[in-house]
């Protein structure tokens, strides 16, 4: 059986928006008050502006951090855990309620369609507090698999 070889593929900025768009798993890393990173597992979209966009709490760790230092990286994984995954690394910005619900809005109809009642939505975003975070893509990484290194991949 020939082992499964990694991979590298360098992508555009649309080839990279193409990527995130079906995928909605990745971890945030922020930088936490002493400059240490912290990671946070959750769930992220594309905006219609070609943002990574993230629903929070004013209260998280993610968000505290991401205010504070605005420099962030995501990375974005595919469902299946052998599958492609890229890193983002740009800028945050963070949006509070009231601000946040119509940026929550289109982050909902991005990641799963229309909401069967987007004012009892609204109403749900307001009610919670909930915050927005919204990354510009500055700099990534190719989109890579794991796997063996190409030196591996003959039979010699």
């Amino acid at each position: 059986m020939a082992p499964n070889i990694a991979t590298n593929t360098a992508v555009s900025l649309d080839e990279l928006l193409d990527f995130v768009r079906p995928r909605h798993h990745a971890i945030l890393l922020t930088r936490r008050s002493d400059g240490s990173p912290q990671g946070s597992p959750l769930t992220c979209g594309v905006d219609d502006s070609g943002r990574i966009v993230v629903s929070t709490y004013p209260e998280r760790a993610k968000t505290r951090n991401a205010r504070r230092d605005p420099r962030v990286s995501l990375i974005v994984l595919s469902d299946d855990w052998d599958g492609p995954w890229v890193q983002i690394d740009g800028t945050a910005e963070v949006i509070d309620t009231p601000d946040s619900v119509e940026p929550l809005v289109e982050y909902y109809r991005n990641i799963a369609g229309e909401h069967p009642d987007w004012d009892e939505y609204r109403a749900a975003m307001l009610k919670q507090g909930k915050s927005i975070i919204r990354v510009e893509p500055e700099r990534w990484g190719p989109v890579a698999t794991g796997g063996f290194p190409a030196r591996l991949a003959s039979d010699d």
